[in-house]
């Protein structure tokens, strides 16, 4: 356990910091998860329209600190590619 009053302190920013991003990486994957199920409906419209919503998601993410800007962008490429090939 924490002795000193800044060590305290450290917990309780640790805690809060790692609660905030538990909540971001859930609603990446909330997103993430809408387009792939549009994508095995093959709702086209709706893939594009879920993909669009969870591309500034990943990316918001990736500017917080919370995955890593390239496997945001690794993510959304692949999502793009599965997307784009849904038949018309």
């Amino acid at each position: 356990m924490a002795n000193t009053t800044s060590a305290k302190k450290a917990v309780r920013k640790i805690a809060a910091r790692t609660a905030v991003n538990k909540n971001r990486r859930s609603r990446v994957r909330t997103f993430v998860r809408k387009v792939e199920e549009a994508i095995a409906a093959g709702d086209k419209t709706a893939a594009e329209n879920a993909f669009k919503a969870a591309q500034p998601e990943l990316m918001r993410a990736a500017g917080k600190g919370v995955i890593h800007k390239n496997t945001a962008s690794r993510k959304v490429s692949r999502l793009a590619n599965r997307v784009k090939q849904i038949s018309a």
